[in-house]
């Protein structure tokens, strides 16, 4: 098979915790195109899953990382991860082609290696969110619901911590959105409102979501007989 039909293609990394280098399996960019996507951002693609190789994992330590992790751990986040993962791992690799079941794990490794060096609440979050997504892609609705919960704690804390920057509109946005898909409509209202109504957003396209998701929050609330006239002041 020629090398332009393989969807996978390897490149090297060097872990941020011990420094030794590794390979790790990325998805060709040709192929990364999604054939859907989710109001979330969820994406679902007809070949290789992207989303699967997102996590690169060091074989020799065990410390899992993202494209925006840390380059370089400080000594007391070593000591942290050592003792908390480090300590108990067998040496794995996660270099080839991914299984869903090898994808959950590397996920699940990289929320534990992230909380052990308290890494970004906005690293966490994402994480969390991405584990939402491995279970909705199996359909298992009650464990994708309760790391969408823990993701949107998260959220909030990235909003609350960082104040007005440069991507609060898409972050609004996403807080609104898995509040809708939670159930929390009374918070969904609030966060979509928010994001339509500040002046300071100028992000169009985030905008325009919204008002879309707002339009299928009240349908929503229709079926449960929720007023959402009652819901709905400012927007």
């Amino acid at each position: 098979m020629p090398d332009l039909l393989i969807p996978l293609y390897s490149i090297k990394v060097i872990c941020c915790n011990c420094e030794q280098e590794f390979s790790t399996s990325r998805v060709r960019p040709s192929l990364k195109r999604a054939i859907r996507r989710d109001a979330d951002f969820c994406s679902y693609y007809k070949e290789e899953n992207p989303d699967y190789y997102v996590v690169r994992v060091c074989p020799k330590c065990g410390f899992a990382s993202t494209e925006n992790s840390a380059d370089k751990l400080v000594d007391w986040q070593r000591k942290a991860f050592n003792e908390q993962v480090g300590t108990r791992w067998k040496t794995r690799d996660f270099g080839e082609k991914r299984s869903w079941e090898l994808a959950l794990e590397s996920y699940k490794l990289a929320l534990i290696c992230a909380q052990s060096i308290k890494d970004k609440d906005r690293i966490i979050a994402s994480l969390l969110h991405h584990i939402a997504w491995m279970y909705r892609y199996q359909g298992d609705t009650a464990q994708e619901q309760r790391f969408l919960r823990y993701s949107l704690d998260e959220y909030v804390k990235v909003f609350e911590n960082d104040g007005m920057g440069g991507n609060d509109a898409r972050l609004m946005y996403l807080i609104g959105e898995l509040n809708r898909r939670i159930g929390e409509f009374h918070s969904a209202v609030k966060w979509f409102s928010r994001l339509i109504n500040d002046q300071r957003i100028t992000d169009a396209a985030m905008i325009r979501a919204a008002r879309e998701q707002w339009a299928l929050l009240r349908e929503q609330m229709r079926g449960e007989d929720i007023d959402p006239d009652a819901l709905s002041a400012g927007i």
